[in-house]
């Protein structure tokens, strides 16, 4: 009866399929541990960037240059006495433009590519008039003479020289420091008496700035302009606002923004936290840049524009893609496999489908490692001729035919061939992909069209 029940589970082509269905289900979990490997290996490209970036310079973000006045207010302290605090008044200029050249270059830390930049900024502007009559403050609270000129920079370890600013043709020296972080939250800053210039002021600096992979500007003037010119020739145009011109070639970019007031949502003029003795008092009401729940930073940050240097190939992004098709790829060898069972009455262990399904798997961790030395296309070719080989020569000695072994060799060099192809396509590849399923589907249907297989199945289970 054992023996009976043991060639009854050779032939039945029913069990046969719900094996293969459970063999794809354990192969889901190592499938699913490529995911895990990818990240792994990207969060280790994440920390050999971030300490090459704290070095040299972050992500920089400019933003400025702002005029903080500071002025007396009266709060409503424990005793319900008037206390007198100081707060300060923002204002932001008629006029910035921005030009600078921005110098890429590309350091090695281990195995991985970190791209740096230096950059020369010449900042240019001016303050037309003080509105002060926007904002519900007494004009004679205004402390002008000591007014400050505050310039925001994300990551201060990438300035390179000393900031000299001219002022109405006068130079004056910047300081590290904003004295507060109701605007910007890092930053220089240089004290200016105000008390007789309150219209028509100029400006211009330059900044010698060193970051890292991304450079933003905040539109702070009634009309932001900037124009930058770089070297690098994968540039990638981020945040909120595209460049109204530009122009992309294998020896650069060149990208120039307008970005009118209107187009961000705070005014030019407003009011930041106050600063006093006590912290629990009342916060006073939201006149332009910070309310009480909300976070200024983040709000000017999230009108910020510029541009990002992209490394030409991430082999870790197309790599997870490639994933994606694995089971697809394990589903369609195991079907090609299981009809060379039927049709030509070759029956195959289990444990053979599931080396099979290891191999591929092994294929995806090739690939990712390769790619780390070499491009992605070479490490693409060469995981794919290294399993084709083992899957082939396994064949050979499984199958004992030439022809079936040459036909599942071409199966898998089709297969490992549109998957390349969907890679490479980013904007058609769910449509290119569908269509070769569709294609592979009607195929089988097609070679299958004429089988009986509750015939196939009857002697096998009598």
């Amino acid at each position: 009866m054992l023996d009976g029940f043991n060639a009854w589970a050779r032939r039945s082509i029913t069990l046969k399929l719900i094996v293969i269905g459970v063999l794809m289900l354990l192969l889901l979990i190592p499938t699913s541990l490529l995911d895990s490997l990818i990240y792994e290996r990207q969060s280790l490209r994440d920390q050999a960037i971030a300490e090459v970036s704290q070095k040299w310079g972050g992500s920089q973000t400019i933003g400025g240059p702002v005029i903080s006045v500071p002025f007396t207010s009266l709060v409503e302290g424990e005793g319900k006495e008037p206390v007198e605090v100081i707060r300060y008044a923002y204002f932001l200029p008629d006029e910035l433009r921005i030009e600078g050249t921005v110098l890429p270059q590309q350091r090695q830390r281990g195995i991985y590519v970190i791209v740096l930049y230096s950059s020369s900024l010449s900042v240019s502007g001016r303050f037309d008039r003080f509105n002060t009559a926007e904002l519900p403050v007494d004009s004679a609270r205004f402390q002008w003479q000591n007014a400050r000129l505050i310039l925001g920079l994300s990551d201060m370890s990438g300035i390179q020289e000393a900031i000299t600013l001219n002022w109405n043709e006068r130079p004056y020296a910047f300081g590290p420091g904003t004295v507060n972080r109701d605007l910007l939250g890092t930053g220089a800053s240089v004290a200016l008496d105000l008390s007789r210039d309150l219209v028509d002021n100029r400006f211009d600096f330059t900044v010698e700035l060193n970051g890292s992979s991304d450079l933003y500007f905040m539109p702070f003037g009634k009309e932001t302009r900037v124009l930058l010119q770089s070297s690098w020739p994968d540039p990638s145009f981020d945040g909120t606002f595209l460049p109204d011109e530009r122009t992309v070639t294998g020896d650069g970019f060149t990208a120039e923004w307008r970005v009118l007031q209107l187009n961000r949502d705070y005014p030019q003029q407003g009011i930041g936290n106050f600063i006093g003795q006590r912290s629990d008092y009342s916060a006073p009401p939201d006149y332009g840049y910070r309310s009480v729940n909300s976070d200024p930073a983040a709000r000017l940050n999230s009108r910020a524009f510029g541009v990002r240097l992209l490394l030409p190939i991430d082999e870790y992004k197309k790599t997870e893609r490639s994933t994606k098709y694995a089971m697809i790829f394990i589903l369609l060898t195991f079907l090609a496999y299981f009809f060379i069972e039927v049709l030509n009455q070759r029956r195959l262990h289990p444990i053979q489908y599931l080396l099979i399904g290891a191999s591929i798997i092994l294929f995806y961790i090739l690939l990712l490692s390769i790619s780390e030395h070499l491009s992605f296309d070479w490490a693409y070719l060469i995981g794919c001729l290294t399993i084709l080989t083992l899957i082939t020569g396994y064949s050979w000695f499984i199958l004992k035919n030439g022809k079936l072994t040459a036909l599942v060799a071409g199966l898998l060099a089709v297969l490992y061939g549109f998957f390349y192809s969907i890679l490479q396509l980013q904007d058609y590849a769910l449509l290119m992909g569908s269509i070769g399923l569709l294609l592979i589907l009607a195929t089988i249907m097609y070679l299958t069209r004429n089988i009986d297989w509750y015939e196939l199945s009857r002697p096998n289970e009598d």
